[in-house]
């Protein structure tokens, strides 16, 4: 039987290409504009559990040190280029703690 291929990802944190199923994902959520395209409202940028959401994706470990080192560095930020609230580091924080499927 032909092994299915496995979609390979890269940590914001560290840099190494893992498989999606190991990495949790942030997205950013695409901008909502009106007719002649003006932005309405930016973007919600959220924790995406199931990895379906639509939108601008980054991934991090199930590590806490590679968060802590996207957040240094502010990759997570440059990947969405825009300013990540401080929630949305706390939900990954706390996700990060729960144990790994």
């Amino acid at each position: 039987m032909k092994q299915k291929k496995m979609p390979m990802r890269k940590c914001t944190g560290c840099g190494e290409m893992k498989e999606k199923k190991q990495l949790v994902r942030v997205v950013k959520a695409p901008d909502v504009t009106d007719e002649s395209g003006e932005i309405l409202q930016k973007g919600e940028i959220s924790v995406d559990l199931t990895g379906k959401k639509s939108g601008r994706g980054a991934y991090v470990c199930h590590n806490p040190e590679c968060l802590a080192a996207a957040k240094k560095a502010r990759r997570l930020e440059r990947a969405f280029s825009c300013k990540i609230p401080d929630e949305v580091y706390e939900r990954l924080a706390e996700e990060l703690k729960t144990p790994e499927l």
